[in-house]
């Protein structure tokens, strides 16, 4: 019976609304949620979201496959490889709500090290932890939008090419995509007014006509919006790396610090 009121007084919490960081947490696909385990007990198991944001210092907060639609603006993006940028993967079949993983190492043009979290279930168990554990690069053009990973359950590379939006760097958008941005958002109000109707005076009409006040058009201005910086939030304690981690990984990186 205690049990029972545990799992229905977390449910209530689960849904009830929220508002600022706190409700974007509830809402967040990389929650704490429940699972049974081998014994049928209901335990919270981590999600990729918050420990990439912990590990990455990106505050983006939602399902990881909207962190690239977010950062547009807000963060640099590209498709090279950084330490500390957060890797973007599409949904692809039953990854739904995409993944997100930080770059640890960078090994050579084909192969980084990621820290992530809910990939392998290691002891029959999800949402564990795994730091410094291989992705490589198997896209035609060496551009990063395909990539295998480590899986712990075959110790091996995994055997799926996982789609890959690109890399979120925790910088500021550089200069050429902020105007990326704005005539992105040019285009848009160029495309209103191509559906404006077409005048049907003719130039015979307006010969000889001239303007009783001479109007002089101001300089367009364009004034470029900076989000504000969110605080910065301390590291949760309860972020334990699993034992179980790419062993080939774990010798590259122990030799290149």
């Amino acid at each position: 019976m205690r049990d029972k009121l545990c799992l229905a007084a977390l449910a209530c919490c689960l849904t009830m609304p929220g508002s600022g960081a706190q409700g974007a947490e509830l809402r967040d696909s990389g929650r704490y949620r429940a699972t049974p385990d081998a014994g049928g007990e209901t335990l919270p198991y981590l999600q990729c979201v918050p420990y990439a944001r912990e590990v990455s210092g990106i505050r983006i907060y939602g399902d990881a496959l909207t962190w690239w639609g977010q950062a547009e603006g807000r963060y640099a993006r590209g498709h090279r490889p950084k330490i500390g940028a957060v890797m973007s993967f599409r949904p692809y079949g039953r990854m739904e709500l995409g993944h997100v993983a930080a770059v640890s190492r960078i090994i050579d043009s084909r192969t980084v090290l990621l820290r992530h979290s809910n990939w392998s279930p290691i002891d029959g168990r999800r949402g564990q932890i795994e730091n410094d554990v291989r992705a490589v690069d198997v896209s035609a053009g060496n551009d990063w939008s395909e990539v295998r990973v480590w899986y712990a359950p075959i110790g091996n590379l995994g055997t799926t090419a996982w789609p890959v939006n690109g890399f979120i760097y925790p910088d500021k958008p550089g200069k050429s995509e902020r105007l990326t941005v704005l005539a992105s958002a040019d285009v848009v109000q160029k495309a209103k007014a191509s559906d404006m109707p077409v005048s049907r005076i003719g130039a015979d009409f307006l010969r000889g006509v001239r303007s009783e006040v001479a109007v002089k058009s101001a300089p367009a201005r364009r004034q470029l919006a900076y989000s504000a910086p969110r605080p910065e939030q301390p590291r949760p304690s309860h972020l334990t790396p699993a034992l179980r981690n790419d062993p080939i990984g774990r010798i590259i990186a122990s030799r290149m610090r």
